[in-house]
């Protein structure tokens, strides 16, 4: 028997500063019907979908910026999301700024959350790896300053849903093998993943003409590795003057690219997932239980940078 998900890639088109709230979630709505209407199940936009990539620019006192994130979920912006989806009977995932407020005072993370086909969150993921840097530094053409305006998340969570083990992650979570990994042991059948990523890489220009094949690379190598899906979604285009490099897909457990935006702007990319698939890369190539070794991989949650071995003649004085 198989376990069928028909999925939309949703990817957007530049969000320019002057475009509103109320315009974006408008976009986000008719991509959700245009789902639908071609038989989606589920729907994934990318990160930070409700509004333009906003860590590019620098704000000395960080809640003059707090326009950009939302203080509860759903709200009165993005309800009617909830609403059609609970209407439609279709499941989406989501990419915004939260934040959030307690008793232990304010906090705002990169987040998204997973809604059920009855319009109810079923998750919700903070985004773990966090790129940029967090000093300002004019010098450079665009700014990502991640690090300056939210919080790292602590861990990679899967949940039970469309009928198997959904995962999330967010955009240089996608970089790091790690990210995969952890989902894939916990049984990860599809993993969904929203990005903004610009064409230039300022400290590394000579990385540039490469973006696109190392956005598909991480990707390709997570899905196989781990036998899992992957549904990679951008925010592509020109937005305030930053190229971003687009290249949504839907990648098989066999690392294969199996749908493709060709656009950067607003697009579908559709794909009929069969989450049984998984199973001939689980329990063969990549049955972890049968083949992991963790006691070698010490050194992975050990240790956060490159710390160089000792010589082999150091190692051998040590042992006399």
């Amino acid at each position: 028997m198989t376990r069928i998900v028909n999925v939309a890639a949703a990817q957007l088109g530049p969000i320019q500063n002057s475009h509103s709230k109320k315009e974006v979630v408008e976009r986000l709505v008719q991509l959700m019907i245009d789902a639908k209407k071609m038989g989606c199940d589920l729907i994934v936009y990318p990160e930070l979908a409700l509004t333009t990539f906003f860590p590019r620019w620098y704000a000395e006192n960080i809640a003059d910026f707090d326009h950009y994130y939302e203080k509860s979920m759903p709200n009165a912006d993005t309800q009617i999301l909830f609403d059609t989806a609970q209407k439609l009977g279709i499941g989406f995932y989501l990419g915004y700024a939260e934040l959030e407020q307690s008793s232990q005072g304010t906090h705002r993370y990169n987040s998204a959350i997973l809604v059920s086909q009855q319009g109810q969150i079923i998750g919700k993921y903070r985004k773990v790896h966090l790129p940029g840097h967090a000093e300002n530094e004019p010098w450079r053409r665009f700014q990502h300053l991640e690090k300056y305006y939210f919080e790292y998340g602590q861990s990679f969570d899967v949940w039970d849903a469309f009928g198997g083990r959904f995962g999330m992650a967010l955009c240089n979570d996608r970089r790091w093998s790690e990210t995969y990994r952890v989902m894939g042991i916990q049984g990860a059948e599809m993993i969904l993943l929203g990005y903004n990523t610009p064409v230039h890489n300022p400290p590394a220009p000579e990385h540039d003409d490469l973006s696109m094949f190392h956005n598909h690379l991480v990707m390709q190598a997570g899905a196989y590795q781990n036998g899992t899906w992957v549904i990679g979604v951008a925010k592509a285009g020109n937005e305030e003057n930053c190229e971003m490099i687009g290249g949504t897909c839907i990648i098989a457990p066999s690392g294969e690219i199996v749908a493709a935006c060709s656009t950067k702007g607003d697009e579908l990319a559709i794909a009929r997932c069969d989450l049984d698939l998984c199973n001939s890369y689980k329990n063969t190539t990549f049955n972890f239980e049968k083949h992991r070794r963790p006691e070698a991989y010490g050194l992975i949650t050990s240790q956060r940078g490159v710390i160089k071995p000792a010589s082999p003649v150091q190692k051998i004085e040590s042992l006399n």
